[in-house]
């Protein structure tokens, strides 16, 4: 049940939103999660209250104002692997959707499942 948060600097148009979330599900169902399992939100923040370094640490391209910072909270146990997996499908899915993916950086946490209670207060692996 992976919960994605993006966040962005500025207002962004409905179809820049729709075109990320679109790309890192797409993404996270390419490594074998659930379709249904959509829990997405982006941030709109001001400039003055998010601030990101231009090429640090090794960006191709100096960042813009379109740079996304995705942070993604998935049941612990996947590889390293598919973590890899992931992370490419994500970078080539929002250069399909016209995003420069150099402008994308994705940090994956593990959470263990105990962890989760993913509705009425259930906690089904606890």
């Amino acid at each position: 049940m992976p919960i994605v948060t993006i966040t962005v600097q500025g207002k962004k148009s409905k179809e820049f939103k729709k075109k990320a979330f679109d790309a890192v599900h797409g993404a996270l169902v390419n490594i074998g999660v659930n379709q249904k399992d959509r829990f997405l939100r982006l941030l709109e923040l001001e400039e003055s209250s998010f601030q990101f370094d231009p090429t640090f640490p090794d960006a191709a391209t100096p960042r813009t104002s379109d740079f996304m910072l995705i942070e993604i909270l998935l049941g612990a146990g996947r590889s390293v692997k598919i973590k890899r997996q992931l992370v490419q499908s994500i970078a080539e899915r929002l250069c399909a959707a016209g995003f420069d993916p150099e402008h994308a950086m994705v940090c994956l946490q593990d959470v263990a499942w105990e962890n989760w209670a993913p509705a009425g207060g259930r906690m089904p692996h606890a």
